[in-house]
């Protein structure tokens, strides 16, 4: 991924150092379960550990020139790593690697970076979560007007707003539990998986000492389905950070204007004119959304491999498994950013909820009338011909409110009393069960309404 959309602890999980870093600890620690059970000599696997710790601690650049120099001759990489880490180790290198095959390394890295980029994943949606918590506190009682369609519906607040975006992320964590322990899997099985030249023993060591679960059965690679899940789940996600950015970019549309993304007294909107402010970030978060997305087919294409491996998945996984989670990383803090500084405007919210000549409540009336012992067709037909003739002439000079229809009409004339219109005309009766949405929603009610 790009600079511009990365960030250095996520990157730094994908770096070569750190690739490297990992390999050398899963052939050590295999190492460690070979001397403990007899397969190697005594202090053999101890001498490895220091001599390659050693040569980790200084581990740079030029190391890493060094291996790809004999990767280009050898054409191999865990090869060339194994060589170049020969040089380092010594005589006791012979027994490094004993047993194994490359997909022991490599796939059980990738499970070591994918749970480690998962960690940096959960931190971001908690991130997410306090944020927009917040939000929904802060404006549990901020009247709004919910909308479906993209039209005027009934009202809500801008607070049960953000409480819906939370528990939407909140189920993505636990998505992302769940994917994390999916792909956090180890595979010391040797060649097509058949332990026919390590012990399942040094499966078990290792996979305890990276904090893996051992593979239930791996041909000679751990099997791709659980990479494809996790690739859905970060997609899954992605689409949640789209849904909210859209949101926010159509609420700071001029003709809304009800929030918008923080304005910095510095920052410029357009080249050509100095009077804009647009949603870049949200629409930012809506591209990245698509890139993320845009892995789950190449991850589910990769299942499919032939026999007992291939490498046509690895292609994809160079690009998708760092490219996938630095993106999620970075879009993730962009949103949290952009809900911790959103700007609310209150009383544009109210301006809008009442814009429409309080056609809005025209659910009410239905069942206000249907108490009143109309049938419920009849009831639909005089609102629905009352809220049709406040659209029609909205805005106009001869043009009358929802109420004034409805107090004009003769069939609802005596049918309904001032006092019950004011009652069913009131936003506020909307909102009387807030304090059970927030008890669902967070274990708790916040604040009251002053």
């Amino acid at each position: 991924m790009i600079p511009r959309y990365s960030r250095p602890e996520m990157t730094a999980i994908w770096d070569s150092e750190n690739r490297y870093r990992i390999w050398f600890e899963i052939e050590a620690l295999a190492c460690e379960a070979m001397e403990k059970y007899g397969f190697i000599p005594e202090n053999s696997a101890k001498n490895i550990r220091y001599n390659g710790d050693q040569a980790m601690v200084t581990f740079n650049q030029q190391d890493i020139q060094a291996i790809d120099a004999i990767e280009a001759k050898v054409h191999h990489d865990v090869i060339a790593f194994l060589t170049w880490l020969a040089g380092k180790v010594g005589e006791d290198s012979r027994f490094v690697h004993l047993g194994m095959t490359s997909s022991d390394v490599l796939d059980t890295c990738l499970s070591v970076q994918l749970t480690q980029a998962t960690d940096l994943l959960l931190k971001d949606i908690d991130r997410v979560l306090n944020a927009l918590k917040k939000q929904a506190f802060k404006h549990k009682y901020t009247l709004t007007i919910g909308r479906s369609h993209g039209i005027h519906a009934e009202p809500i607040t801008f607070g049960l707003k953000m409480a819906g975006y939370y528990a939407e992320f909140k189920r993505n964590k636990e998505r992302l539990i769940a994917a994390r322990k999916e792909i956090a899997i180890c595979a010391i099985s040797g060649a097509v998986g058949t332990y026919a030249h390590i012990d399942p023993r040094i499966e078990a060591y290792v996979a305890k000492h990276l904090g893996l679960e051992k593979e239930t059965i791996s041909t000679q690679i751990i099997p791709r389905d659980r990479h494809a899940t996790f690739f859905t789940i970060l997609a899954i996600i992605a689409s949640s950070i789209e849904r909210l950015a859209i949101e926010i970019r159509h609420l700071q549309r001029s003709e809304v204007h009800e929030a918008e993304e923080y304005f910095h007294p510095d920052q410029k909107g357009s080249s050509a004119m100095p009077h804009k402010r647009n949603p870049v970030l949200s629409e930012n978060l809506t591209g990245l959304a698509r890139i993320v997305r845009s892995h789950v087919i190449p991850a589910l294409e990769n299942v499919a491999l032939w026999h007992e491996r291939d490498i046509s998945h690895s292609s994809v996984e160079r690009m998708i498994c760092p490219d996938g989670t630095i993106t999620l990383d970075f879009a993730l803090n962009r949103l949290a950013g952009v809900i911790e500084k959103l700007v609310v405007y209150p009383n544009q919210m109210l301006s809008n909820l009442e814009s429409l000549g309080g056609v809005i409540h025209s659910g009410e009336v239905l069942l206000v009338l249907a108490r009143a012992g109309l049938s419920r067709e009849q009831a639909y037909h005089i609102v629905q011909r009352c809220a049709m003739a406040t659209w029609s002439k909205l805005n106009e000079p001869n043009g009358k409110t929802f109420r004034e229809n409805l107090e004009n009409d003769p069939e609802i004339m005596g049918k309904i009393s001032s006092d019950i219109l004011d009652k069913v005309m009131d936003g506020k009766m909307h909102i009387k069960n807030l304090d059970y949405i927030y008890q669902n929603v967070f274990g708790e009610i916040g604040p009251h309404q002053n």
